[in-house]
């Protein structure tokens, strides 16, 4: 048995074995969700109700169609946070740390895995990249749970219950899984400050991507900030194209977010608050669209043209090689930059005096065009099966699950079996990425034996 699964293993792609890694990680997550240990004596989660949410926590999108903080018990809660670990993380970045743990030999078939895996170029140094991420994020989680935890004993009358709430806060924050056991997200801390700007820390070092953190992490050690590591190198360190790219749209998507939102809420929302409320509103709910799911108001309450811009915001999605989904920063900045460079009549891409490689403006555009259709597609498909809503939550769902968000205007619950299977898809194809999606039914690349004459045909 052991033989014919090796012997098949060998005739899939390293695409087509990281996406069956992450299709059992949702069977094993239905799994222990389905577990008497995790759930409320109580509670009762129909199939279809558990593969959704194995999905959007594989995914780690945070919709819901059972009340989570009604349906897990507390070795539940743990259980849970461990899957959520698997869907931001990622599953080879875990699967490295097991290996590492038994001992097991990291040899070129698993290099090539994690190589897709975390969308990284090169096979040389992935071990460490993996032990890097690994203790990256175990360590900001624990600290996170730390600070909530101790602010925490201010809510809740127990500490038990106080750093239970924390633990999964940070868990839930920096894997951006969007997922809540108080029962209405952050909005009981909509006027605590404190909890929310950790929150938006936790969820920008979630989704910014893990090179940009690395990177901070080589630069901070090279301007001798940690005490222990190597030697100084003797050319000054430099930030990758990747990360000023990432770091700068990142940013610059929030900053926009934040002044839209406060500008169109100013008269709706926004009218009755004091200045210091209207800001955090607008800047956690920006923050929260790029891959957190977490919220500190119902969003339905929000004006459509707000809503429409969340919803833009959240197709864009967090950051390459970190735990978001959506078509990402990177893909956006670079049809801007296409778009600028060819009405300036500029025939190459330049950024950060570096020019863009052909090959990457071209899979821009690919991912772009494939999302919208798939979106599109998702959106006619729900505006059938669920004529009771309105377009504009239908969109707004679509957005938020395609993107791996988790935002909601109240109607996952109220969803019927084929909505739920349709974002349920969604949320894997956001988790997985387009690319991984279009090389599960791409071949091998084949050399052009021959070439036919090429000519001009009109566009636009």
């Amino acid at each position: 048995m052991r033989n014919k699964v090796y012997r098949l293993t060998k005739r899939l792609s390293s695409v087509q074995i990281i996406v069956l890694y992450y299709v059992s990680a949702v069977v094993i997550s239905s799994i222990l969700l389905a577990l008497p240990i995790t759930v409320k004596p109580s509670a009762h989660i129909s199939i279809v109700d558990l593969v959704f949410t194995s999905v959007s926590a594989i995914s780690v999108t945070g919709l819901s169609t059972i009340p989570m903080n009604e349906v897990l018990s507390v070795p539940g809660t743990f259980i849970f946070a461990f899957i959520l670990q698997f869907g931001g993380i990622g599953v080879m970045a875990l699967g490295t740390f097991f290996w590492l743990l038994l001992g097991k030999k990291i040899g070129l078939r698993e290099r090539k895995l994690i190589m897709t895996d975390q969308n990284q170029f090169t096979l040389s140094g992935l071990v460490q990249l993996m032990r890097q991420i690994l203790f990256l994020i175990l360590s900001i989680e624990f600290i996170g749970a730390a600070v909530l935890g101790l602010h925490f004993l201010e809510y809740f009358p127990t500490w038990e219950e106080a750093f239970l709430q924390g633990f999964f806060a940070s868990v839930s924050a920096t894997t951006n899984a969007g997922f809540d056991i108080t029962g209405s997200s952050l909005i009981p801390f909509a006027h605590d400050y404190f909890v929310q700007i950790v929150n938006m820390i936790l969820l920008i070092v979630g989704a910014i991507g893990f090179p940009v953190l690395i990177e901070c992490r080589y630069f901070l050690r090279e301007k001798g900030y940690f005490m222990r590591g190597r030697a100084k190198s003797k050319r000054p360190f430099r930030f990758s194209l990747f990360v000023k790219l990432t770091t700068f749209t990142f940013f610059a998507l929030v900053l926009f977010g934040t002044i839209v939102i406060y500008l169109f809420e100013f008269n709706h929302f926004f009218a009755a608050k004091t200045w210091d409320e209207a800001f955090f509103y607008s800047l956690f709910q920006s923050v929260t669209t790029r891959n957190g799911g977490l919220a500190t108001m119902d969003v339905s309450e929000f004006s459509t043209p707000t809503l429409l811009v969340i919803s833009t915001l959240m197709f864009i999605g967090a950051s390459p090689s970190s735990v978001g989904g959506g078509i990402r920063t990177t893909t956006f900045a670079i049809m801007i930059l296409s778009i600028y460079s060819y009405s300036k009549g500029n025939s190459t891409i330049k950024a950060f005096k570096r020019e863009i490689v052909h090959e990457d403006i071209t899979k821009s555009f690919v991912v772009i065009a494939t999302a919208v259709m798939i979106c599109g597609i998702a959106v006619i498909i729900l505006t059938y099966l669920e004529p009771h809503f309105s377009a504009l939550e239908i969109l707004f769902e679509v957005s938020s699950a395609f993107g791996t968000t988790g935002l909601s205007m109240g109607i996952t619950p109220e969803l019927s079996t084929p909505g739920k299977v349709v974002i349920i898809i969604l949320m894997f194809i956001g988790r997985i990425g387009i690319f991984s999606c279009l090389f599960l039914i791409r071949g091998k690349v084949k050399e052009e034996k021959y070439h036919y004459p090429k000519e001009r045909i009109i566009i636009g």
